[in-house]
């Protein structure tokens, strides 16, 4: 059963959105203000229970579809955009032919991931207000609040690079130093230290804990900022990260590679961490898009007037897959269509029928698309609430890094070739020289569709090459296109930001 850590708390909201100075000044006979409030421990984890929300507000929260593996995978070779026509979710298109403007990108995902920050920097500024906490819980909450922040923070950073970073909330007029990217990264990665170091975190959570950050959740994200960063005077310390999970033994490879995208593979042994949805009582809505329950984003790329199915829902058609992509595996390669649905193989085993839209490639993400009945007992918008959780780190990205750490030459235990080996074999293909750059193919075919490979191709010095011109994109991904343009409405409202020169 899932449990429900993400959730919108509106006592929060209350206290915490877009308070102004002179609201905390109000002497107000029945309410509490918000100095005062956070005092017991039942209050501040309602604080930390905030700090979870938007993990789930990625998916559509306040006008965009921008789940993240969506957003990331559009900028990469594996799938297309899709929707009825280039003018169909247009930062989409602009982003995946990198032509995206300040006006026109992502702008929602820096909206979301600052009120993650602002909500994680607000459980540790009135943690010392509580009277009745254990030191352990303490720790514990602490540690779950910076790793949050780090999390979100990593975001904002691949994608913006230079950006405003702060660990205190911000006092009218809201602005800071912008800071550069490294230094964005010192921010990140001495955060992630501390936690580790000092947070009494458990390398796996319990199972009514499923959601919360654990130890594990915590060394994939270390790992990932610092590969991203190729910053080589960290990868023992990375790579002896990826060696504790793997000797810790808490973690271990599904057998079936295709079952890991049903609800009954959600939070199974190879899941580090998951972002949770549900559909009962799911109460998402149009005009509610950060309540509390499912995802949109099945919807969004489920196969455009289905017909004749008992297994998919019906979408919208976005994120085809590309011929390219489906390609690449070998036939019995459990991945090829564990994790793609080959339509024309479908439809001769089913006698199911769909219509085609813009770039459409016969080729859908199953990993991700709409089960039927995947949304079963909604309360709020049957398209918003599917069930289908976002798999963020799977044991599979664990051996995988440390296999291509040990390739990199890093010292360290373990072998390069008995990880990659281990990663294949439950593929059902055989072995191949564990070097460098098996490797990241490998993290390509186990990863089609989950947003890993364009950062790949980025922190590799592959983008440039890889990412050309085809069928539908007319641009070359150069440097510049590493960091995407500042939305607009934040170089408006602050004038000491500089643009990014994409």
């Amino acid at each position: 059963m899932k449990n429900k850590y993400i959730l919108i708390c509106s006592l929060f909201f209350i206290l915490l959105g877009s308070c102004k100075e002179e609201f905390l000044e109000v002497d107000s006979a029945s309410s509490v203000l918000i100095d005062d409030y956070y005092t017991t421990e039942d209050r501040i984890f309602e604080a930390l229970v905030a700090a979870y929300d938007p993990l789930s507000w990625t998916d559509y929260a306040w006008g965009q579809y921008t789940q993240l593996n969506l957003v990331s995978d559009v900028m990469s070779d594996d799938v297309y955009v899709g929707g009825n026509d280039q003018g169909d979710l247009p930062f989409l298109h602009k982003m995946f032919n990198y032509e995206a403007t300040p006006e026109i990108v992502c702008s929602d995902l820096w909206t979301t991931f600052y009120s993650g920050v602002k909500r994680a920097n607000a459980v540790l500024e009135y943690m010392d207000d509580v009277q009745d906490i254990s030191e352990s819980n303490k720790a514990l909450y602490i540690a779950e609040a910076k790793a949050l922040r780090a999390y979100y923070y990593m975001w904002l950073w691949k994608l913006w690079g230079n950006i405003p970073y702060y660990e205190t909330n911000l006092d009218f007029p809201y602005t800071t130093t912008q800071l550069t990217a490294d230094e964005v990264y010192e921010g990140i990665i001495t955060t992630l230290e501390d936690v580790i170091a000092n947070g009494g975190l458990s390398i796996k959570t319990t199972s009514e804990n499923t959601g919360r950050v654990s130890l594990a959740m915590a060394y994939m994200v270390y790992t990932e900022v610092v590969m991203y960063q190729n910053d080589e005077s960290r990868y023992s310390t990375a790579l002896a990260y990826m060696n504790e999970i793997i000797a810790s033994h808490q973690y271990i490879l599904n057998d079936d590679f295709a079952g890991i995208w049903e609800e009954s593979g959600e939070w199974t042994k190879e899941s580090i961490f998951e972002v949770n949805y549900f559909s009962v009582n799911g109460g998402k809505d149009w005009g509610s898009a950060i309540g509390d329950g499912g995802t949109v984003y099945p919807k969004l790329i489920g196969i455009n007037s289905l017909s004749g199915s008992d297994d998919f829902d019906g979408g919208w058609g976005f994120e085809p897959v590309r011929q390219e992509a489906y390609d690449l595996y070998e036939d019995n390669d459990q991945r090829k269509n564990g994790g793609i649905l080959n339509f024309a193989t479908y439809a001769a085993q089913s006698g199911a029928t769909y219509e085609g839209r813009y770039q459409d490639t016969g080729n859908f993400l199953k990993k991700y698309l709409p089960r039927a009945n995947g949304n079963a007992g909604y309360a709020g918008s049957a398209d918003m609430n599917y069930n289908n959780n976002l798999r963020v780190y799977r044991y599979a990205e664990t051996l995988l890094n440390a296999a291509e750490l040990l390739a990199r030459g890093v010292s360290g235990t373990g072998s390069a070739q008995t990880y990659l080996d281990e990663v294949r074999d439950r593929a059902g293909v055989g072995s191949v020289t564990a070097t460098v750059d098996n490797i990241i193919k490998e993290r390509h075919l186990e990863f089609v569709g989950e947003g890993k490979r364009y950062w790949d191709l980025v922190r590799t010095g592959m983008a440039a090459t890889v990412l050309a011109p085809n069928q539908y994109r007319k641009n070359t991904w150069t440097e510049n296109k590493k960091h995407l343009p500042i939305p607009q409405a934040e170089m408006d409202s602050d004038s000491g930001l500089t643009q990014n020169p994409y």
